[in-house]
């Protein structure tokens, strides 16, 4: 993860692999999860094409993730979203008001160390 910004440059996108510790992750079904960047930020990671989840109890657990991370910008409503998804109550979902640029990662492969 501490390489990431390097590998990423200015491009929109890199296709690399990362090791991370999980953070959180979707505790409806276990859709996505999130790992830290270097700069304190989290990094969401979903799964290419829908075809796969991670265990609901995966956060603090070291993880290896292959694909692509790019930079988007993600809608009020799915970040509103991923922070159901989360559990937060809806105080916190409702201050959501503005999209929100975020670098994020499409995973076609995920390796759970520990």
């Amino acid at each position: 993860m501490s390489a990431l910004a390097t590998a990423l440059g200015s491009r929109d996108s890199a296709q690399v692999k990362l090791v991370g510790k999980a953070t959180a992750v979707c505790q409806a079904k276990g859709c996505w999860m999130t790992l830290p960047t270097a700069d304190g930020q989290q990094m969401r990671v979903r799964f290419r094409d829908y075809a796969f989840f991670v265990p609901k109890d995966l956060s603090g657990h070291t993880v290896v993730v292959s694909g692509w991370a790019h930079r988007e910008t993600v809608s009020v409503a799915d970040q509103q979203h991923y922070l159901r998804d989360a559990g937060k109550p809806e105080k916190e979902i409702a201050a959501i008001t503005q999209p929100k640029q975020e670098l994020n990662f499409m995973a076609d492969g995920v390796l759970v160390q520990n």
